[in-house]
C-alpha cells in the first residue's frame, strides 16, 4: 500500500506565502515524476508544477515566478513553495506521484487527499 500525505495548507492574505509538503510512504520500489495539481470550485483540476526524479521542473504559466517545486528523494517528499499568493490561487491542492510499488511492480499514478489553500484578505 502506498500513501501520499499532504500538509501545509491554510488561510493566507494576498501577497503571503505558504509551503506545501507531500510525503510518500508504504511499500515503495521507486518514485518517478511528482507534482502538484489544484482544483478550484467549479473548475477542472489543473497542473500547477511538476518535477522529475532528476530535478527537471515545469510550471503552469499562472504560477511561474511565484511558486517553486522541489523534492527530497531521500525522504520521498515533494514541496511547493508558494509566494506572492493571489485570491485566484484559492483551491484544493493535490499531490501526485508516479510510483512503482513493491506489491505490484507496476508504475501507477498516486494521489494525495488534498489540502485547502485559501487566499483572502
Amino acid at each position: 500500500q502506498v500513501q501520499l500525505v499532504e500538509s501545509g495548507g491554510g488561510l493566507v492574505q494576498p501577497g503571503g506565502s505558504l509551503r506545501l509538503s507531500c510525503a510518500a510512504s508504504g511499500s515503495i520500489f521507486r518514485i518517478y515524476d511528482m507534482g502538484w495539481y489544484r482544483q478550484a470550485p467549479g473548475k477542472q483540476r489543473e497542473l500547477v508544477a511538476g518535477i522529475t526524479n532528476g530535478g527537471a521542473t515545469n510550471y503552469a504559466d499562472s504560477v511561474k515566478g511565484r511558486f517553486t517545486i522541489s523534492r527530497d528523494n531521500v525522504k520521498d517528499t515533494v514541496y511547493l513553495q508558494m509566494d506572492s499568493l493571489k485570491p485566484e490561487d484559492t483551491a484544493v491542492y493535490y499531490c501526485n506521484a508516479d510510483i512503482i510499488s513493491r506489491a505490484t511492480f507496476l508504475r501507477r499514478p498516486h494521489w494525495g487527499q488534498g489540502t485547502q489553500v485559501t487566499v483572502s484578505p
